[in-house]
């Protein structure tokens, strides 16, 4: 995943390598996790979009479960550490697209790639 990640980065001009780290339980994730400016889970019954969630904000941790989803344990316990569950709509996604789908709409509404609207 190192090799991938290093590839990626220099493959769209990234000076900073994501640190990827060994799978963990949830709760010691939960647990061990420095908190930042904005936490994020996605989950398909979710009342709030991700547009509606937040503003632009300088780190945001997103939480995706796996196939099926997160248990409603895994959401309960991820929402007493301030999760806040948010939805991509009502389209059902798997785990890497959804990750990608929702990292990228973050990228569009609160940081570094452009908008375009149509000018009528």
């Amino acid at each position: 995943m190192e090799k991938i990640a290093q590839s990626a980065c220099e493959q769209c001009g990234r000076n900073t390598i994501p640190l990827i780290d060994e799978p963990v339980a949830l709760h010691e994730l939960l647990r061990e996790t420095e908190q930042a400016d904005c936490r994020l889970m996605l989950q398909l019954s979710a009342e709030v979009s991700l547009q509606q969630a937040g503003t632009k904000v300088s780190s945001v941790d997103l939480l995706i479960g796996p196939e099926g989803g997160l248990s409603d344990a895994e959401a309960e316990l991820a929402a007493a550490t301030g999760y806040t569950a948010v939805s991509l709509g009502p389209r059902v996604m798997r785990t890497e697209t959804a990750a990608l789908a929702a990292l990228a709409i973050i990228q569009a509404l609160w940081g570094d790639l452009l908008l375009v609207q149509n000018q009528a």
